[in-house]
């Protein structure tokens, strides 16, 4: 999801230097609802588990949008499917450009041995660079951010809207080298609460993490959980009204990002070197693992690496300093 939500600003940016083109962006069924605020963008779902699956699935998906008379295809995700799409393309000429995820920079940033630390060009820029490919120059600066999603009955009626300020927290990540531990969470929970300031908000997806946060819910007066209470579309409305979001290196962190929501970002075993930070944030929003006790971070680009020793590298983040920098940017 998070890669699929980094997609949004640089359309926006594209759409707002080009607005005579049409977009047709083509995603999953679940992905639908995170480009809704785009003007001038069709999407289009890719059914890869029933009609769209395989070769012959996929020739049906090829024809459907050879349909559209689409005069370029951008390929911002650049795997086995989409690569086979561009064979189809190609028999009929229609001008395909992908993706470069620089993987020979990133091996080089996540290797153990001579390890070449420095900022990669961002996941951002390089699906600009696509479109430049194509011959439309895309321009970061000139994104317009999201507008904030009007709340429907249901999502008031769970939030109990009131003068206190709204503080999203999504504590869960696809790997655990990403995850803050959730003891020093709970206790980040439990002193937001304690304020009696703000409205936490908790996210999170699948039965595991919602029994979880349920959970944790219950132990504050002002912690609601609304993971497996929202749809997608619902989810993104509340994100949008946010006043601050905590998350991993994670999709909810380009979600709020879209929608210029200020977003703090815990960082383990993953860098915001590899490319991968939330849009238009300040880097000052980030709270890095400590790599003098850790030097091998970033470990792996997607955090699926950990190495022994490196489970604890986020618990040299105190509770504290997340608290502080939440605090900071309400506060002022």
């Amino acid at each position: 999801m998070g890669d699929v939500a980094m997609t949004v600003p640089v359309l926006s940016a594209l759409l707002n230097q080009y607005p005579q083109i049409e977009v047709t962006v083509l995603t999953k069924k679940l992905f639908l609802p995170i480009f809704s605020g785009l003007e001038n963008v069709n999407v289009f779902e890719a059914d890869v588990k029933k009609r769209h699956k395989g070769l012959v699935g996929l020739w049906r998906l090829y024809q459907e949008l050879k349909s559209l008379q689409i005069d370029a295809v951008a390929d911002l995700h650049n795997v086995l499917r989409s690569r086979i799409l561009q064979k189809y393309f190609g028999l009929g000429k229609t001008p395909f450009a992908q993706v470069d995820k620089g993987r020979a920079e990133k091996k080089a940033l996540t290797r153990n041995k001579n390890k070449i630390f420095k900022q990669l060009k961002s996941t951002h820029q390089r699906y600009a660079d696509v479109f430049t490919e194509l011959g439309f120059p895309v321009d970061l600066k000139r994104t317009k951010l999201l507008e904030r999603i009007q709340l429907s009955e249901n999502v008031l009626e769970l939030v109990r809207q009131d003068a206190n300020k709204w503080v999203g927290i999504a504590p869960f990540a696809a790997h655990e080298g990403k995850m803050y531990p959730l003891y020093l969470m709970k206790e980040v929970i439990q002193k937001l609460n304690n304020t009696n300031k703000y409205k936490i908000l908790l996210f999170g997806g699948g039965a595991h993490e919602v029994k979880q946060l349920e959970a944790i819910a219950k132990e504050g007066e002002h912690v609601l959980n609304m993971a497996g209470r929202l749809n997608l579309k619902e989810e993104l409305s509340l994100i949008s009204n946010l006043d601050v979001m905590l998350s991993m290196d994670s999709g909810n962190s380009h979600l709020a990002a879209n929608y210029g929501i200020p977003v703090i970002t815990i960082w383990g075993v993953t860098h915001p070197f590899a490319g991968f930070y939330p849009f238009g944030q300040s880097k000052e929003h980030a709270l890095l693992a400590n790599r003098e006790r850790y030097p091998l971070i970033p470990t792996s680009v997607y955090g699926n690496k950990l190495p022994a020793g490196y489970e604890t590298a986020m618990e040299t983040i105190t509770p504290q300093q997340v608290i502080d920098k939440i605090i900071t940017l309400l506060e002022g």
